[in-house]
């Protein structure tokens, strides 16, 4: 018989239904939290340097629409750095941690729904467990001593374990790589935030002076 049969799944008792309704709502969470932290996560070193090309020449306008065409919360931060950009620098900061303080709990978000799955699956699958082990009791002071009658509480107690653990197992490892990819992007966040603010308090306010040689001495060009 074949794990995957309806009937064998049947067998498993009602809990069996409530643990397949989570499973399906964690592969929801899962796959919606996936692809949002996919679209968030950019290559920050890559996207500074751009912004710093940019403002080497200038263009503030430019970098400021280049933050708002890329997602993320790493060019929400830049631009909330840029749109402050001839503030003080504890103004300055205190607007890209504001910008920081929005983005970073849409990170978050639905994170604590799988991790809460992943620990209520195996008190379900106890609870199918507990029930069939009554069933199987019942079975005994009715003096239902056929194999069948005493087998059907026996799987309902197998099968509601088995299930829970197939449902929490993944949901952990989900909510493990799902978290994993939120602390990088917030590592992003941080570093991106300093960087730009760095960039724009020191080079941006203080663009380097030409080179001596390209300085002509009066004296040198009419002798």
């Amino acid at each position: 018989m074949s794990v995957f049969d309806f009937s064998l799944f049947a067998q498993g008792g009602p809990m069996m239904w409530v643990l397949l309704a989570l499973g399906l709502i964690t592969l929801m969470l899962f796959v919606e939290r996936a692809l949002f932290l996919h679209r968030g996560q950019i290559q920050s070193t890559e996207f500074i340097g751009g912004i710093k090309n940019i403002l080497s020449k200038r263009r503030i306008v430019e970098a400021l629409t280049v933050c708002e065409e890329t997602p993320g919360p790493v060019a929400a931060v830049v631009k909330a750095a840029l749109l402050h950009a001839d503030e003080d620098a504890d103004r300055m900061r205190f607007h890209v941690q504001e910008a920081a303080v929005v983005e970073i709990p849409a990170l978050e978000r639905r994170l604590g729904s799988i991790a809460a799955i992943a620990q209520v699956a195996p008190l379900v699958g106890l609870l199918g467990t507990i029930l069939g082990m009554a069933t199987t009791f019942l079975a005994f002071e009715k003096d239902y001593m056929a194999a069948s009658a005493l087998s059907a509480g026996m799987w309902q107690a197998l099968l509601s374990t088995a299930g829970s653990l197939m449902l929490a197992i993944p949901a952990h490892l989900a909510h493990h790589f799902l978290s994993g990819r939120v602390r990088s992007i917030i590592r992003d966040v941080e570093w991106s935030g300093n960087e730009i603010m760095k960039y724009l308090l020191t080079e941006y306010r203080n663009p380097a002076a030409p080179p001596a040689s390209a300085v002509a001495d009066p004296a040198a060009r009419n002798p």
